[in-house]
């Protein structure tokens, strides 16, 4: 028996896998299909995970892209407990964008120039990218409603 995470809602489905080849096995709560690769097949190509983010990424990534969906850039590190409990969340969001918005992590520990040219002086920092420049910018730990009604406003 695998455990399989809804890319839709994110929630933990225990699926056994001989039945899954017979029938197609759906999320308990939200009732979308579940892939036998772990996730929702509703979901929008290339959702589903943020994007990794560098410092020589970065610009091409987020500041290049003048058209299309915000980006809502999470500013981590590894050793800070409030970035991995927000970490699920923001896979969450990930897999419910549907091209609405592009959800990406930078490390700071490993990415500084990007860093302190945001001036990131607190993590977590969600600084979300609009046309290329920063629109809005949320310190400390959030909630997954006010990250997404943040989104919401800039999508």
């Amino acid at each position: 028996m695998a455990v399989v995470a809804c890319a839709n809602c994110g929630a933990k489905n225990r699926v056994e896998e001989e039945a899954a080849r017979a029938r197609r096995p759906v999320c308990g709560r939200c009732g979308a299909a579940l892939d036998a690769a772990g996730g929702a097949t509703a979901s929008a190509a290339g959702a589903g995970k943020p994007e990794a983010l560098t410092d020589a990424t970065f610009a091409a990534a987020v500041l290049g892209a003048a058209e299309g969906p915000p980006v809502l850039v999470d500013f981590w590190a590894a050793w800070c407990g409030p970035c991995l409990m927000l970490a699920p969340t923001l896979d969450q969001l990930a897999a419910e964008s549907g091209g609405r918005y592009r959800v990406a992590k930078l490390n700071v520990d490993e990415n500084p120039a990007t860093a302190s040219q945001f001036g990131v002086r607190s993590i977590p920092t969600l600084i979300i990218f609009k046309g290329g420049r920063e629109v809005e910018r949320l310190v400390g730990a959030q909630g997954r409603q006010a990250i997404a009604a943040r989104l919401a406003a800039h999508a």
